[in-house]
């Protein structure tokens, strides 16, 4: 795969990035944890998760990649449609009252779900176990956590509309090929993601229920 940017040009857009909106990330990833912890222990709820989810989605298309990723990608107007795309399906979902019930117990579908979200939740940590130093690394609101914390979303939800997979499962294959040329082993993960994801979207579905939550 050949890139229309150098790895040290990426690295300088998390810079930029990071050095103007260290503030937003961080609450956001304060924000993330909490709902983490609250999902992982079985006492989340449907709408703030939904939002935050499209929160996400919405944040990394239009200030990460509509910002700063297209000063040195022109494809990244095509990614922040898409995950502008992404965030409006969450708030449609939220709209329609669909209210995303999640499993409790030990299942492995649950255990890979919680793995997701966690990852999500360590994702600076792991970045920064790989050898990259803030402020030229990723650290929270970008493509990548988004994406694992919102596979961690679907395959905890009992029966998420599978509308809300088609994007986060092309993001992990576009994120995840590219790890290993721009040395971000962490973004390895969303190779396991897509896989996952597309797995559980092809099960069948039962079970969504509406309402308030």
């Amino acid at each position: 795969m050949r890139l229309p940017f150098t790895a040290d040009q990426f690295l300088d857009i998390f810079a930029a990035y990071n050095v103007a909106l260290w503030p937003f990330e961080g609450m956001l990833w304060i924000a993330t944890a909490w709902v983490t912890f609250t999902l992982v222990s079985g006492r989340a709820r449907s709408s703030v998760v939904v939002a935050l989810a499209a929160a996400h989605w919405g944040w990394s298309g239009l200030v990460y990649h509509a910002f700063y990723f297209s000063r040195i990608n022109p494809a990244a107007w095509i990614f922040a449609a898409l995950f502008v795309i992404q965030a409006i399906a969450f708030v449609w979902a939220g709209a329609r009252k669909v209210r995303l019930t999640f499993e409790h117990g030990r299942t492995f579908r649950r255990a890979l779900g919680d793995t997701f979200l966690v990852l999500s939740a360590v994702y600076p940590i792991l970045v920064w176990l790989s050898n990259h130093t803030y402020p030229r690394a990723p650290a929270y609101g970008v493509p990548c956590p988004t994406t694992l914390f919102t596979t961690g979303v679907l395959l905890t939800a009992v029966a998420p509309p599978r509308t809300l997979f088609a994007i986060p499962i092309l993001w992990s294959l576009i994120g995840g090929s590219a790890a290993l040329i721009l040395d971000m082993p962490p973004d390895v993960t969303l190779l396991a993601a897509a896989v996952c994801l597309t797995c559980s979207c092809a099960t069948p579905r039962v079970n969504i229920s509406t309402g308030e939550g």
